[in-house]
């Protein structure tokens, strides 16, 4: 589905991220993880072409992104920040603004929001402003308009990172169960190794603005790439588990 060729990206002249190759599937779901600024999110904005690389080729369903109209690829993608970005509104609104971007009519918009947030569990809130809700309900209803426009690629920047433990998890295997019942590839940025290895079929490793290695998580961690992926996970592991950037959520 897509595949990424000699990749170069550079902000004031510094390369800020290289991949030599990489290639993703329909229906798969890919982690990208890696250190603080290591290229990981830069990778998603180039997805969404949100960034133009210096060089190199992204190739979507076979045709080069140079050659998709810009506006028909972005209709292809969802993008979910790690901040959930609701706007002043109901729930029910949020959910189905994208559709109404796209002109669906009034009560097909209404209809397939009223979808999405059943599935995501907050149909209950679809009356609620969303000012109004937790951590976790935001980041449900973030992912209800997501998946309320019917995408072929997700793009998730650590959606769960500023949630609880338990709220994470819970969301993570809804998400899951989503992703595989709706078979649609999705691209999963996280400092959360375990969480990499729940939701996703294959981990990228991006150290230093580098690509390092793809492979399943056991295959990463029985055989390194090299000593820079080595040194990442020995200090991924060290880590205590509070130590990720999170915060309490009231759901």
């Amino acid at each position: 589905m897509i595949e990424i060729n000699n990749l170069l990206v550079k902000r004031n002249e510094r390369i800020v991220l290289g991949v030599e190759h990489l290639s993703i599937s329909r229906g798969e779901t890919l982690a990208v993880v890696g250190p603080n600024g290591a290229g990981k999110s830069t990778l998603l904005l180039i997805l969404a072409q949100l960034l133009k690389p210096a060089s190199g080729e992204i190739r979507f369903d076979g045709k080069s992104l140079r050659e998709w109209n810009e506006l028909e690829y972005r209709r292809k993608i969802s993008f979910v920040f790690q901040s959930p970005l609701l706007l002043d509104m109901t729930v029910e609104e949020n959910v189905a603004l994208g559709l109404t971007f796209r002109g669906a009519p009034k009560e097909q918009a209404k209809a397939e929001a009223a979808k999405w947030m059943k599935r995501l569990g907050v149909e209950s809130l679809s009356a609620r402003q969303a000012s109004q809700l937790s951590g976790g309900e935001a980041q449900r209803v973030s992912l209800a308009r997501a998946f309320v426009l019917n995408p072929e690629l997700l793009l998730l920047d650590e959606p769960f990172a500023a949630l609880d433990p338990p709220t994470r998890a819970k969301l993570i295997a809804d998400l899951s169960a989503l992703l595989a019942e709706n078979h649609r590839a999705a691209v999963f940025v996280t400092h959360n190794l375990n969480e990499a290895a729940k939701l996703c079929h294959r981990i990228a490793v991006i150290v230093e603005g580098r690509l390092r290695q793809v492979g399943t998580a056991r295959r990463i961690k029985s055989k390194p790439a090299d000593e820079t992926v080595r040194q990442f996970l020995s200090e991924l592991s060290s880590r205590p588990p509070n130590s990720l950037r999170t915060r309490r959520s009231r759901l």
